[in-house]
């Protein structure tokens, strides 16, 4: 059986994982409005090559991610570009929620009591996903999390300043193999009266060609040189 596209839809509060082929591409859409899609990228080949957020945000001269950008590794490769986005701003910055975030936030509640209504959290989501290639926190890297505009005061204060709407969306092309590691938990800053449940839907199929006039190849020239990394990278496996 061989598959051309796949689509799911992923609850709130979940997590999954996959290795994504070069040359595929994922439309991530938010489903209600407000979602959070916290999200890891790893070479599947060689697991020590991880997402390298800092790199990714001062070569490309931002502090958002969004539509033209391109995610790199601590290798200097690219993992995925941003080829489409509805939302226009994701914070690459404030990382993950932990138990103690849920629990100060919206109470106490665990998979035994509460089944699918339990209120994970991010950092536990992604060890769950990250045990079954057989990494673990240390091999945890920082994250991007996607839908969630993050702004900064004049004192350098953090704060949740926007939120996508139903049906936003987004697509990356994967520009090497890669082990995308994600969740739906909330963003850390997230202070929402209640836990929100927000449901995404996933969408993976054949990406187009990378062409000369590309605009995430041609929106920074690191990005030039980001390519010309994955192509070194690659060079012999076209053949």
């Amino acid at each position: 059986m061989k598959l051309d596209s796949y689509s799911t839809t992923l609850p709130g509060a979940s997590h999954w994982s996959l290795v994504i082929r070069r040359g595929m591409q994922l439309q991530i859409t938010d489903l209600n409005g407000g979602a959070n899609v916290g999200m890891l990228f790893y070479n599947p080949t060689l697991l020590s090559e991880k997402y390298n957020a800092p790199d990714t945000l001062k070569c490309q001269h931002t502090f958002k991610l969004t539509r033209g950008n391109c995610l790199y590794s601590d290798m200097g490769r690219i993992f995925c570009s941003v080829t489409d986005d509805t939302f226009g701003w994701h914070d690459s910055v404030c990382g993950n929620s932990h138990a103690a975030h849920i629990e100060q936030r919206w109470g106490k509640r665990d998979y035994q009591r509460d089944h699918n209504e339990w209120q994970q959290n991010g950092y536990d989501s992604f060890l769950v996903e990250l045990a079954k290639y057989n990494l673990s926190a240390r091999d945890m890297a920082a994250n991007v999390n996607w839908f969630s505009k993050v702004a900064v005061d004049t004192e350098g204060n953090l704060a949740l300043a926007g939120r996508s709407s139903a049906g936003d969306n987004l697509r990356l092309r994967f520009e090497m193999d890669t082990l995308v590691i994600l969740h739906t938990c909330p963003h850390p800053l997230n202070a929402d009266a209640s836990y929100p449940f927000t449901p995404i839907g996933l969408k993976l199929d054949k990406a187009a060609a990378v062409a000369e006039d590309d605009f995430c190849l041609n929106s920074r020239p690191e990005n030039q040189r980001g390519f010309h990394n994955n192509a070194l990278y690659h060079m012999g496996l076209d053949s």
